[in-house]
């Protein structure tokens, strides 16, 4: 498989580094001061900032048919290039709401920002989306067991990395046998993977699908035997919520009108997929079209094991705790 066919890959859901505290750093953040609306008006729009991934479909769907307006809530659906410019836009107010992931929202919150994860995007169930661990036909790996002492592609603090070590855990394979490769840029992982420069990598849906398409062997993922170990989010900043929620309420019916138009009729948005998530034209065709869950909050199981995950990794410094009942997400 050429680099071509690669470069411009999905960045499916939930492929975010935790450059968070960074990006908290860099915008120079004053908590009092950071909030993209006066909180004595109350907010009638909302700017949503999201990637190029899967996940954002309903927000888009909802956008190119108008079910924003007809709730009475204006909206920008702003796409970033990276995390951490997405993390850096976040954190300094200049958006309102992240389709993110927990790793990157608890490092958010770690370094000052509060907010709350209001739904679920993606993943309220283990068939929705996915995440594996993939080889090349010419490694001689054969299984995870045979992955034990060889290095796989994986960015650290991300989802592909917490799924790496749940599939692995399952697998059999003791914690000191599984050898981190960084390599952060996912184009760059799957092309060290497919050229056998690493033993595997741990990749989202969109890849997957790209290198079975080209032969590449996936070991594993998440879709079964592991629980539902993978979710992305929608993320809103406290500050904001003050004037927002109205506008908040506005944006969740859309996104539930949005979820039933893809449920009743998943290939008339197929194009929209392709061109808003950027998939390889090799899977364009064919790369499912998920479920989405109608929007609801994210539960402690969800949450509170990652969580444990990037405290026992020494990821995140703070105590960032959960509260299920209200999706606030807050250090203590």
């Amino acid at each position: 498989m050429h680099t071509s066919h690669t470069s411009g890959a999905a960045l499916s859901r939930r492929n975010f580094v935790a450059l968070a505290a960074t990006a908290a750093a860099s915008a120079g953040l004053a908590l009092s001061g950071c909030s993209s609306k006066n909180d004595d008006v109350e907010a009638a729009s909302m700017k949503i900032g999201t990637m190029q991934t899967e996940d954002s479909l309903p927000f888009w769907v909802a956008e190119q048919k108008g079910l924003y307006g007809e709730h009475g809530t204006g909206v920008e659906i702003v796409t970033f290039q990276s995390a951490q410019e997405l993390s850096t836009a976040f954190a300094a107010g200049e958006i309102d709401g992240a389709m993110t992931d927990i790793m990157v929202s608890a490092s958010l919150v770690a370094s000052g920002i509060d907010l709350n994860l209001e739904w679920v995007t993606l993943g309220a169930t283990p068939e929705q989306g996915r995440f594996g661990i993939q080889t090349s036909p010419d490694s001689g790996v054969k299984s995870l067991a045979d992955l034990a002492g060889k290095g796989i592609g994986v960015g650290s603090n991300t989802v592909p990395e917490y799924v790496m070590d749940k599939l692995m855990e399952a697998a059999g394979v003791a914690d000191a046998d599984i050898v981190n490769e960084e390599i952060k840029k996912l184009p760059v992982r799957y092309e060290s993977m497919a050229n056998n420069q690493v033993a595997a990598a741990a990749l989202p849906g969109s890849l997957l699908a790209l290198g079975e398409a080209n032969g590449m062997v996936t070991l594993a993922d998440d879709t079964q035997g592991v629980g539902n170990v993978s979710q992305s989010v929608f993320a809103v900043r406290s500050a904001w919520l003050v004037s927002g929620a109205k506008a908040l309420e506005g944006v969740r019916a859309a996104w539930n009108d949005a979820v039933a138009a893809i449920e009743a009729d998943p290939e008339s948005f197929r194009q929209l997929l392709v061109e808003k998530a950027n998939l390889p034209g090799i899977v364009a065709d064919t790369y499912p079209i998920s479920s989405y869950p109608e929007a609801a909050l994210p539960t402690a199981e969800m949450v509170d094991p990652i969580l444990d995950w990037m405290k026992g990794k020494g990821y995140l410094q703070a105590n960032v705790a959960f509260d299920a009942s209200t999706g606030a997400l807050q250090a203590k």
